[in-house]
């Protein structure tokens, strides 16, 4: 498959051939980064998938087998500053990630409207990205538990976890393994409901050393005041709006979306039981059949 930048480089089927994944995993250049990209083929309106804040375009995976078994196009990529992209620049956070995704949606859906779908950070792109209905063509927006309606409550508990800052704090070397449990442990018990902290891992890659977790939350450190600053306009979006939240969401709570609501009166809300703040991974089936219809 080639990839959005029309350059294709080490594109292989992830899974093939032990579970058949439709998969196609791929490096794609964009607003100078180079990342990687999790794509399946499909009919339109394609889909675009944002992840969070220390996750990557691995979360996406059972969402994409899901929304590939059902005949729809979509993209999800690693975000600069996580998984496998390029490091951000030195500056403000989300003037950076806007123009990376702008350039994903321009070059990947070929002149034809998608939906963009984010989770948390993600979401709050997809936000920003339709307060400018001129420049890019939006079939409509899915906020999966969007950051920036309220103070962001994701970040201080997995910095003052007890285990994270241990592992970090000790003068001698730590297998990388460890403090990626630790790390991703700390947001698994904050994130999920409590029906669904055993799942696997699916974090993606980030936090192998204990440098790339003092980066990581580093950047939640940075990004956390510009979540503060009115990250977006509501009033100034055109395209339909779907808010989809987990109803045990600890992380960023469904009561936020009242804010959304007194702006955007025609916007639409999505409650998932027994789901916290990951519905790709708790509720893959729900989140592909709130998507599917969306946009058509």
């Amino acid at each position: 498959m080639t990839g959005v930048d029309g350059v294709s480089s080490t594109a292989d089927v992830v899974g093939m051939p032990l579970n058949m994944s439709p998969v196609v995993e791929h490096r794609v250049a964009l607003s100078g980064h180079v990342t990687r990209a999790l794509e399946v083929e499909g009919d339109g309106p394609g889909i675009v998938l944002l992840h969070g804040w220390s996750h990557s375009a691995d979360t996406w995976r059972p969402l994409l087998d899901e929304l590939a078994a059902r005949g729809r196009r979509a993209i999800a990529v690693d975000l600069p500053g996580f998984g496998e992209a390029t490091p951000l620049q030195p500056g403000a956070v989300l003037p950076q990630l806007d123009a990376f995704a702008a350039e994903l949606v321009t070059m990947w859906a070929e002149g034809e409207p998608v939906v963009i779908a984010g989770a948390s950070l993600g979401g709050c792109l997809a936000l920003r990205l339709a307060e400018h209905p001129g420049e890019l063509k939006l079939a409509g927006v899915v906020p999966v538990a969007p950051d920036g309606l309220e103070v962001p409550s994701w970040f201080d508990p997995i910095e003052e976890d007890p285990l994270v800052r241990k592992l970090l704090s000790l003068p001698v070397p730590v297998p990388g393994e460890f403090v990626r449990r630790a790390h991703s442990g700390a947001h698994r018990a904050f994130a999920f409901s409590d029906a669904q902290r055993a799942m696997v891992d699916a974090f993606g890659r980030d936090g192998a050393t204990r440098a790339d977790i003092a980066a990581l939350l580093q950047s939640g450190r940075e990004l956390a005041p510009e979540l503060l600053n009115a990250p977006f306009d509501l009033v100034g979006i055109r395209c339909p709006v779907l808010l989809v939240w987990g109803a045990y969401d600890r992380m960023v709570p469904h009561s936020d979306a009242r804010m959304a609501l007194d702006a955007l009166p025609t916007t639409q809300v999505e409650l998932i039981e027994n789901c916290g703040h990951q519905p790709q991974l708790e509720a893959t089936g729900r989140l592909a059949e709130l998507l599917l219809p969306f946009g058509r």
